[in-house]
């Protein structure tokens, strides 16, 4: 385990199992990946992020349980379901879904499927120049 990872998780010890198995699941079933550990997450990047790890408060506190993570994602539509706890528009036609995992069973084939279509979506993805952007282009 990494010493940055056993940092993030230092004043949230109890979710360290669910992290743990969420990172094995997503490195032996996407390649390639690219771990980064930040202040406020835990980001899984190929060509750009397209998972992490958090303690967002996807839920009010009183339907939180004592010991969760939430799990983030972006893909090119909403996806509908009980178990995902918030869904934005972050971009157009790039939607960014916020699941509260309170177990490490709960690293499941459902959830890994919409990860690994994350991953897809993030390598496929095209970088899109800001409005005001004016390309210069050299003629000989």
């Amino acid at each position: 385990m990494n010493a940055d990872v056993l940092q993030f998780f230092e004043s949230h010890i109890d979710a360290l199992p669910i992290y743990e198995a969420l990172e094995n699941a997503v490195l032996r079933d996407i390649q390639p990946v690219e771990v980064r550990v930040q202040k406020t997450q835990i980001s899984f990047y190929n060509r750009r992020m397209f998972a992490c790890a958090s303690f967002l408060p996807a839920r009010k506190k009183k339907d939180r349980p004592d010991t969760w993570l939430t799990v983030t994602f972006g893909l090119d539509h909403p996806v509908h379901s009980p178990r995902v706890d918030v869904v934005t528009e972050a971009q157009p036609n790039r939607w960014t879904h916020h699941v509260l995992i309170s177990a490490p069973k709960e690293i499941d084939g459902e959830l890994l499927c919409w990860i690994k279509e994350a991953a897809e979506f993030s390598a496929r993805r095209m970088r899109v120049p800001p409005a005001n952007y004016v390309s210069h282009t050299s003629s000989s």
